[in-house]
This record gives C-alpha cells, sequence and structure tokens, in this order.
C-alpha cells in the first residue's frame, strides 16, 4: 500500500489512466470485430464503408499507446487485404 502522497496520487492516476486504456482498447477490438463481421456475412458495401474508419481509429490508437505501432500496422494490412480480396 502507498504511504507518501505522491504515491498516492500516482495510484489514483493509474487507475484513471487504466479505466481510460481499457475503455479504448475496448472500443478498438468493436470496430475491428464489426469489420470483420461485415467481412463473414459478404456485406462488402459495408465493409468498404468502415475499412477507412477502422484504419483511422487503429492511427489514434497507436497514437495514443493503446497498441505499439507495429501491430497497428499489421491490423491495417491485414484488413485491408481481407477487404480487397472479397
Amino acid at each position: 500500500m502507498a504511504h507518501s502522497a505522491s504515491a498516492i496520487k500516482r495510484v489514483r492516476q493509474n487507475v484513471e489512466r487504466r479505466i481510460r486504456n481499457r475503455s479504448n482498447r475496448s472500443r478498438l477490438r468493436s470496430q475491428i470485430k464489426k469489420l470483420r463481421h461485415a467481412l463473414e456475412t459478404a456485406n462488402l458495401g459495408e465493409a468498404k464503408k468502415l475499412l477507412p474508419e477502422t484504419a483511422s481509429l487503429v492511427d489514434v490508437m497507436v497514437k495514443k499507446g493503446i497498441i505499439h505501432k507495429n501491430a497497428g500496422n499489421r491490423y491495417k494490412s491485414r484488413l485491408a487485404r481481407r477487404v480487397a480480396s472479397a
């Protein structure tokens, strides 16, 4: 348990950041699932519409530090390849 005032503040900040990061990560995963679902149901128009939105969200999450830069590029590449081949 934290004893000093600065350590107590750090614990409080970490809790807030963890909640915020979890929310952002959940938002990203939901968007990716939505795009994958559109591809699985052969809804190509919806998939093409969702691809730029998803890629943009991935970029935002990389910038916020939610996911690593290479992981973000990998997500975008794989999703774009799946949309193109559909």
